[in-house]
């Protein structure tokens, strides 16, 4: 068939090399969702040809992404936006300042845009501010609930006003929608969240999501005649991810070039001694200042959206444990922030506890290469760390579950030799399918005597989420689940609330280098906790609130954090736990702490996520509702009942010129592990691209015949 393009002639060559530009580009942009008759209102990304200017698809370039249009084979370029974020660390506090400009590229008079955006920001972000910048006036978003702020935000569209909604669709996935953009016009749309810095393996981490990943979405789509999709995502709704349409924005192809260029700047305080500041995947500038604080930019003006970025510094070494406390009073009430931080020396003498592990396996195709490779030869590394005391397993998963052995064995040479050839033999392909196997896993008895420390390695996108939560929610018991992230975007809202679940930890691992060298080090950690079972005395606090409720083990490079509220502390408050089987306390003193903003909305939003937690079991869902409603909006923090609008007063469109509502677009995630994932490919684009290639080798049969 290739052989055929030599005998075209030039211009018809031309001329099929545009077509199946074009062909390509739509079914890689995003246009997912079965097509419909022109100008339907059940197409989210349809644009009317008397407000945006279109253009043919053989008038079309490379690195264009076309939307389509109300006429039949016109289609019109997608909005650009750019994005600025600033972030200010403090202690453990980070608070960061996100600045999207979107801009209407029409020159004409009369066409109006509304763009719709969807963008990541870190699982743990309480985002608690929305400003709109038009020309030199400032609107201040206000929080109400989400109902009533999308019912205010399409008012104000309909009368002609520049409004603005930002939505949270999961913990970690939000949409911001801008309406009413004139001709040639640029809006600004700023947001604030904070959140608080990860330590782990001795020392801080600050990651800033680029990207949203593409997603698995598992079930049979449900189309519902006459209503249109409630997003304008690339995949249907199913009856397993009810809004898969909203979580599924648009992909730019990588050979199109990147969109969204993204600045970024950041002043750290970490209020004691560090010995550097490094960044993991984004060259960077870092100028030390005389507070012992640090201003670091990335060394680009901007860099594409395509990848996280993450920052780490690392604290001069100590020998002893800290525990530090924060404090902020505010309206009437004490807010605080307890972190115990282990030594980081490791104690070779302290006792191990008979162990019962299961290592889960991700074996689908977006595991295939570099990834598959590295983690097999990490788990082949970690079985013979295994002690004659301890029992194991190994589960893998792709579309379906295979298991080892029926259940934990114990550790022989017989069993370490049949778990190093099935390792061996492990291979990638097919979809990701977490839930069967977590199922799988819980299945073992549990017993007091032993620990019980299950190991979740995946790289995969789900959509899913609420059904793992609700199995770990039901089954975890007192079982330890620890989660391994691997790829540039993992899905970690999922990794870090199981591992939450489980009493665990979440350890994310961008880079292929990284992969043996990180999964080792956990290895050895949960080879000896240092603490089990850690509990505060609670006697001497008035009104304690504390999140989470059940405190996770201390492990080596791990601290404990807790966020807390009481009408009044104690002078001093105990901690206790268990070292092996010995007991363990440790007395921290409150009379003198540090204070520290922000811990306020840090335990608020630590409280709306345990109250989301509690949405898993059955019949809470509107009390679960209600109260997170009642912490959102005292705190003023958008969730998922809750959204922030900011309406301009001032009418900008006439009320009888139409506005026009594509959805924005966003960069494909740059997978440095492994290539496109196989097992987020959904049917549309596969229809898509087997259609293009159908039309194409009729055309050129064709062409080849009138040549002949």
């Amino acid at each position: 068939m290739l052989n055929e393009w030599f005998f075209l002639p030039r211009a018809r060559l031309h001329r099929c090399a545009r077509i199946l530009m074009v062909c390509m580009a739509l079914a890689t942009s995003g246009v997912g969702t079965p097509p419909t008759d022109a100008g339907s209102a059940e197409s989210p990304v349809t644009l009317s040809t008397g407000v945006v200017p279109t253009m043919g698809i053989n008038e079309g370039t490379e690195g264009t992404l076309l939307f389509r249009t109300d006429q039949a084979g016109r289609f019109t370029p997608a909005p650009v936006l750019k994005t600025d974020v600033h972030i200010a660390v403090t202690g453990t506090i980070a608070r960061a300042t996100v600045r999207q400009e979107f801009t209407n590229p029409s020159t004409r008079k009369g066409d109006w845009l509304e763009g719709i955006y969807v963008f990541p920001l870190p699982e743990t972000a309480a985002v608690d501010h929305l400003r709109m910048h038009v020309g030199e006036r400032i609107i201040e978003g206000q929080i109400k609930e989400r109902a009533e702020a999308k019912k205010v935000y399409e008012q104000a569209k309909q009368q002609g006003q520049r409004t603005s909604l930002l939505d949270q669709e999961r913990p970690n996935i939000f949409t911001t929608s801008v309406a009413n953009i004139g001709p040639g016009e640029h809006i600004t749309i700023e947001i604030e969240y904070q959140e608080t810095v990860r330590y782990d393996d001795e020392q801080f981490h600050l990651r800033f999501p680029m990207a949203v990943g593409q997603r698995y979405i598992p079930g049979t789509p449900v189309i519902i005649e006459g209503q249109v999709p409630t997003g304008s995502g690339t995949m249907l709704d199913t009856d397993r991810v009810p809004d898969a349409s909203r979580i599924t924005p648009p992909i730019q192809s990588p050979r199109y070039g990147s969109i969204n260029p993204l600045s970024l700047s950041l002043t750290l305080h970490p209020g004691f001694p560090i010995d550097k500041v490094e960044s993991s995947f984004h060259p960077i500038i870092s100028i030390p200042d005389a507070e012992g604080g640090y201003h670091v930019t990335l060394r680009a003006d901007a860099v594409p959206a395509d990848r996280d970025f993450q920052l780490s510094w690392h604290p001069v070494a100590r020998t002893e444990p800290i525990a530090t406390v924060f404090t902020e009073q505010k309206n009437g009430q004490t807010y605080a922030m307890l972190m115990l931080a282990p030594p980081t020396q490791h104690d070779e003498k302290a006792p191990r506890v008979p162990r019962d592990l299961t290592f889960i396996i991700d074996t689908s195709g977006s595991m295939a290469g570099p990834s598959i490779d590295q983690a097999k030869r990490a788990l082949a590394a970690a079985l013979p760390r295994l002690s004659m005391q301890d029992r194991f397993n190994i589960i893998q998963f792709n579309h379906t579950v295979r298991s080892l052995f029926a259940g934990p064995q114990p550790v022989t040479t017989t069993t370490i030799k049949q778990a190093i050839h099935y390792t061996e033999r492990l291979s990638a392909d097919g979809g990701t399918e977490v839930l069967p196997a977590l199922r799988q896993a819980l299945k073992s008895p549990q017993e007091s005597a032993r620990l019980q420390q299950i190991i979740l390695l995946t790289d995969g996108q789900v959509g899913n989420e609420e059904e793992l939560f609700e199995l770990l929610h039901q089954r975890v018991g007192t079982r330890r689940l620890f989660t391994i992230g691997i790829g540039s975007t993992p899905n970690s809202h999922l990794m870090r609330k199981a591992a939450e679940f489980g009493r665990g930890t979440f350890t994310y691992i961008g880079k292929v280098e990284e992969v043996e060298q990180k999964l080792e080090r956990l290895f050895r950690k949960l080879e000896r906790p240092v603490l089990t079972d850690v509990s505060v005395d609670q006697a001497g606090w008035s009104g304690l609130e504390q999140y989470p409720a059940r405190i996770a083990d201390l492990y080596e490079g791990e601290p404990i954090v807790l966020a807390m509220k009481a009408d009044a502390l104690p002078s001093h408050a105990t901690l206790h736990g268990q070292v092996g089987s010995r007991p363990w306390s440790l007395p921290v003193s409150l009379n003198q702490t540090a204070t520290q903003g922000g811990l306020s909305v840090y335990w608020a939003w630590q409280k709306i996520s345990s109250l989301m937690d509690e949405a898993t079991k059955e019949g809470r869902a509107e009390v679960t509702k209600t109260s997170v409603i009642e912490v959102a909006l005292a705190h003023h923090l958008v969730s998922q009942y809750t959204s922030l609008v900011a309406v301009d007063v001032t009418p900008a469109r006439p009320t009888d010129v139409p506005g026009t509502e594509p959805g924005q677009t966003t960069n494909l995630a740059n997978m440095q592990l492994s290539a496109l994932p196989k097992t987020a490919t959904g049917w549309q684009l596969q229809l898509l691209l087997g259609l293009s290639a159908l039309v194409l080798a009729a055309l050129v049969r064709r062409l080849r015949n009138e040549v002949a």
